[in-house]
């Protein structure tokens, strides 16, 4: 294969490093307030569109039978919201008696907390042929879910109360998710012969949105001055992420292909994406209200994006290997979370839920 159709068949992988460069080079045009106003064109636009794509590739027949699939979600909400905290609870206990820096134990641990990704999950699960429909339901709902939980969990955990604005968090989100997605279902019924009949690239749209939105989140990254943590701390943290990242999707991976679960292969991929990833969505609320560290949320964008997994499964139409044909992708936090960063003296960050997504 040569090498310019090795760059077309793998263009996002070739697209994420471009936009990290970018990113890199000139991070005041992805930042809060910046050209690009990721605030308007990421927060809003680009997941009302991720949204609208898939009302509009999805049949309403899809979106019913995930609706009704009550075991996956239950296993989702349950695992991400009780199971994954709960664990990384026990285990900081353990990482307490060590070196560590707390501070990012205890940003380990705000993270925990917090529910699925709203947008990185559908798009990947899209890319790699699982249930887009399940995807949609246990990232909405569990963002929904998350305006009440999230606190909660912060206060059993963390022992700090924390104030989150439920009424525009959630009204955000019924707009950015919600109303896309049954106007995407709308259109679809009027346009569905010659959507059926074009084969539109649903997923390539949703893909160069995912783009856009990581290179948002490298270019606050770069433009945070704040970056001091100690290189062993940050080290074992990196370690920590990848130990507790490969187990979690090993685990959700053995449990729902072993006989009789009940999970299709599709399932399966959507479990994995769902249940293992976090959203820092609520990060920029829970944030000024609890004793967590900006440093540690710093740490965990640039990881979220990097990290592939052990076996490099490549985000493309053809199966790499055996375990390719489970659909299962690599651990590693959602890269497109866009944690909250140091505001800039004078400044007035916008309350809204954030650019992550």
């Amino acid at each position: 294969m040569g090498l310019l159709a090795r760059v077309r068949k793998e263009w996002f992988i070739v697209g994420i490093v471009l936009v990290i460069l970018s990113a890199k080079l000139q991070p005041s045009v992805g930042v809060r307030g910046g050209p690009l106003k990721p605030e308007i064109t990421i927060a809003y636009v680009a997941v009302s569109l991720i949204f609208f794509n898939s009302g509009l590739s999805l049949k309403t027949e899809e979106l019913t039978s995930a609706l009704l699939h009550v075991r996956l979600h239950l296993f989702v909400q349950s695992f991400t919201l009780v199971f994954f905290p709960l664990v990384v609870w026990l285990l900081l206990k353990v990482l307490a008696l060590t070196a560590i820096d707390q501070w990012l134990l205890r940003g380990l641990q705000t993270v925990s907390c917090m529910p699925p990704p709203v947008s990185s999950a559908v798009i990947l699960t899209k890319a790699v042929g699982g249930n887009e429909a399940a995807a949609i339901f246990n990232s909405a709902f569990g963002s929904f879910l998350g305006i009440v939980v999230t606190p909660v969990l912060l206060l059993l955990f963390l022992g700090s109360s924390s104030a989150v604005p439920f009424s525009s968090i959630f009204s955000q989100l019924f707009m950015t998710v919600v109303v896309p997605l049954v106007l995407g279902q709308v259109c679809r019924g009027f346009f569905r012969e010659y959507l059926e009949r074009r084969k539109l690239p649903f997923g390539a749209i949703s893909s160069v949105v995912l783009l856009l939105i990581i290179y948002s989140t490298f270019c606050d990254t770069f433009s945070n001055p704040n970056i001091e943590l100690d290189p062993t701390s940050l080290l074992l943290v990196v370690l920590i992420i990848f130990s507790i990242q490969i187990s979690f999707m090993l685990l959700t991976f053995a449990f729902t292909t072993r006989s009789g679960s009940g999970f299709s292969p599709a399932d399966t991929v959507a479990i994995m994406f769902c249940s293992t990833h976090k959203s820092l969505t609520l990060g920029r609320h829970t944030h000024t209200h609890t004793p967590t560290h900006t440093q540690t949320h710093t740490l965990w964008r640039p990881w979220n994006t990097r990290h592939q997994g052990p076996r490099e499964p490549r985000i493309t139409g053809e199966p790499s290997g055996p375990v390719d044909r489970r659909n299962p992708v690599g651990p590693g936090m959602d890269p497109t979370e866009n944690p909250e960063r140091t505001p800039n003296p004078g400044t007035t960050e916008n309350p809204g839920i954030g650019t992550d997504h």
